[in-house]
């Protein structure tokens, strides 16, 4: 193991959390002579990238300081929204969720993609859905802890707009009666689901729910994080991670639309 890995691997031994901003995913594309064949991969390549280019900047202040919030960015890799165009954009982000109790995570996720992206509010948030045991059926007891967060940042104007991802007829009703502050829309994967599913779409539509659909690979984040924290052993287990990524004009994490 080289200098810069046995510096990052002391530094994320001590942190709590690592705040990890691959940039617009577009810019670490052109660098590439090979194209990605997937999501995953392309997001898996970003993060290795950022890990190991961040590591090869270490200062000694920092290895001195040891804090316990790391933040690993590429500079030359962020782009923020041009005030100038915002009007013009619909901002909107996805939340992956990767440890069933990291709700608390939620505010800083939404803080962090604004920061990142230089604005001071998204226009909507999609949630996907938390990871469950094996054998086990979502349910709303699953998915309220990151709701009522959810809610808390639409009361304080962080957020106008939040839905959901691969919710079935049922749960979608479920979380539609119980939430203050109702979904607006809800992801369907084209990889289950070639056809919108007719009670799905007769509930949509009755309660003016926008349906969308999304090929993103079902816990993308879940083994691609784990997998991160291994090439530095030292890394510790309980590391708080929250990964922010972004392709110009369709984000992966966020995406930026022009409004019609």
């Amino acid at each position: 193991m080289g200098t810069d890995s046995r510096a990052a691997g002391a530094l994320l031994a001590r942190a709590r959390t690592l705040h990890l901003q691959t940039g617009n995913l577009l810019n670490w594309g052109r660098l590439r002579k090979k194209c990605p064949s997937t999501h995953s991969e392309e997001l898996r390549d970003c993060i290795q990238k950022t890990l190991n280019e961040w590591s090869s900047q270490i200062s000694s202040d920092l290895i001195r300081e040891f804090p316990d919030v790391l933040e690993c960015t590429v500079s030359h890799a962020v782009e923020k929204i041009n005030p100038d165009e915002r009007e013009e954009m619909k901002v909107s982000a996805k939340l992956f969720i990767v440890e069933s109790n990291s709700s608390s995570s939620t505010r800083n996720a939404v803080d962090m993609a604004c920061s990142v992206l230089g604005i001071a509010q998204l226009d909507s948030v999609i949630i996907a859905s938390p990871p469950i045991e094996d054998g086990v059926n979502l349910s709303l007891e699953h998915l309220r802890p990151y709701w009522e967060e959810l809610e808390n940042l639409v009361q304080s104007k962080k957020i106008i707009a939040i839905g959901t991802s691969d919710l079935d007829k049922t749960q979608l009703e479920q979380l539609y009666r119980w939430a203050q502050v109702k979904p607006n829309s809800n992801q369907v994967n084209l990889a289950s689901c070639c056809v919108m599913p007719p009670d799905l779409t007769a509930f949509a539509k009755r309660f003016d729910i926008q349906l969308l659909t999304h090929n993103d690979p079902k816990g993308v984040l879940t083994v691609i994080i784990p997998q991160m924290l291994d090439i530095i052993p030292e890394a510790s287990k309980r590391l708080s991670v929250i990964v922010t990524t972004a392709e110009t004009r369709h984000f992966i994490d966020e995406e930026m639309e022009p409004q019609s």
